[in-house]
């Protein structure tokens, strides 16, 4: 696998396993607005796009926006307070964030997660690990625009040739692809290897230390 100065991760799914808490905080929100609750797998196939879709593919089909509306302000308000409840790095994370740093990697997160949450999970899990940590927010549209993959790159300094993006879903390779930068899928997080490969993945990598093997 080909080495990069800098490597831009996803957070839920490929640095974090976030679902089970995800899945919690979907059900409350739902369950505060009298709402029928999801299963943890329909959760993990929702997620990926943002709150705002995960919430909205959450509710019943003919709910009206102004109840999809305040299930996303219960999840978001609810979600702060208990996004580390159950959430850790997978296995090997720490690992190869630390032979990346250690290297003079550059190293930093872009996720659809909104940005308030990413930072504080990313300083939480990984402190100094992760350079640069961006959400979605009112200034940087969520994946698959390249606006974070491109902000990313400007505060660490480094150009699109020398980055590589690395994620574990369909929206992470477009994502990846609309910046001008190749992506590597990884095949632990939330969707599997056939899924990837129907969706344009090219280069798979099944372990952390997999990522991390030629800068070793």
């Amino acid at each position: 696998m080909k080495q990069y100065q800098a490597y831009i991760f996803d957070l839920d799914g490929t640095l974090l396993n976030t679902l089970d808490d995800l899945a919690a905080s979907v059900n409350y929100a739902l369950r505060s607005n009298g709402l029928p609750e999801r299963t943890k797998d329909e959760v993990r196939q929702f997620v990926g796009n943002g709150v705002g879709k995960l919430i909205e593919s959450s509710v019943p089909y003919d709910t009206p926006a102004d109840v999809t509306s305040t299930v996303l302000a219960t999840f978001k308000t609810y979600y702060i307070y208990h996004s580390s409840d159950m959430t850790c790095p997978y296995d090997g994370v720490i690992e190869m964030l630390d032979t990346l740093r250690m290297h003079g990697k550059r190293v930093a997160v872009v996720s659809n997660k909104f940005d308030r949450a990413t930072k504080e999970l990313c300083l939480q899990y990984f402190g100094d690990r992760v350079e640069v940590a961006i959400g979605e927010s009112d200034t940087v549209q969520r994946k698959p625009s390249p606006d974070g993959i491109n902000e990313a790159m400007r505060l660490l300094g480094v150009s699109a040739s020398d980055t590589v993006y690395i994620g574990d879903s369909d929206v992470d390779i477009l994502t990846a692809r609309n910046a001008g930068i190749p992506c590597i899928s990884v095949l632990w997080g939330f969707r599997d290897k056939d899924f990837l490969l129907e969706h344009g993945a090219e280069t798979l990598a099944d372990s952390p230390l997999a990522l991390i093997a030629d800068v070793l």
